[in-house]
């Protein structure tokens, strides 16, 4: 009697990362035929359609779709591991039901311990993640949990950066900016996200392109048309607001 080659999809919106995770589960699990990659939700619930996968890792922020809501599409379907920077939602799901929780960024010995639980999990039905799912949805809703760090990319590693280091963000063509003290990052998350995961308290939208820290917020000018100019503590450049977000300086 022979046992069918278990399958799994990657559906991570982190290019570098998905190839960390591709390549970690290649060298520690070389039976393990990944069937999709992706970054769009949307996508991965195609991807569960068309190819019926054992194993999801799922991101749980991502465009389209989110991680929680293609877990809901596929309860009882697969196996589903989150892959997460949110670790109350992490530890919520490996308490009640799901597989497992990879947290951001990416540990071999983590993913070593996950692909050994797997193992073990493959071999039962998967866990219908339904209650879960709705308690998720309104613990996300009634307890709010902001970003604490973003993984962006240099070059060819990522670098983990915690929201109390950066001055400011910016878009940037199909990219964000993430600006500390002494550097300069891409992320692909784009503004409108970073808007609703930050902590609107730590992090001021000053213009529809630009969300700055407050604390690191020297004062503000007037430049010579009259216009907002926010100065910063550890930057040399400044930061124009846009007339819609000037009644945030009114006291300053």
């Amino acid at each position: 009697m022979t046992t069918a080659r278990p399958t799994a999809l990657i559906a991570e919106d982190e290019p570098l990362l998905s190839d960390e995770l591709a390549e970690a589960l290649q060298k520690l699990w070389p039976e393990l035929l990944i069937v999709g990659r992706t970054g769009d939700g949307i996508e991965a619930l195609r991807i569960l359609t068309v190819h019926q996968p054992t194993i999801l890792f799922l991101d749980i922020q991502m465009p389209g779709m989110t991680g929680l809501e293609v877990a809901r599409q596929a309860a009882g379907r697969a196996h589903v591991v989150f892959v997460t920077a949110f670790d109350q939602y992490a530890i919520a799901a490996f308490d009640q039901g799901a597989v497992d929780y990879v947290m951001k960024p990416i540990s071999l010995p983590r993913i070593c311990t996950t692909v050994q639980r797997l193992k073990e999990r493959v071999l039962t039905p998967p866990a219908d993640l339904s209650n879960l799912l709705a308690q998720l949805a309104r613990q996300k809703a009634e307890n709010r949990s902001y970003l604490r760090w973003v993984n962006a990319s240099v070059g060819a590693t990522i670098k983990l950066i915690t929201v109390d280091e950066i001055c400011y963000f910016r878009a940037d063509s199909k990219y964000t900016l993430v600006v500390t003290a002494g550097a300069e990052s891409l992320i692909r998350k784009p503004i409108r996200e970073l808007t609703d995961e930050l902590d609107p308290a730590l992090f001021w939208q000053i213009h529809r392109s630009t969300l700055v820290n407050v604390n690191a917020i020297a004062g503000v000018i007037r430049d010579l048309r009259g216009h907002l100019q926010v100065k910063l503590k550890q930057r040399t450049e400044t930061l124009p607001v846009s007339e819609s977000y000037a009644h945030l300086f009114r006291q300053m």
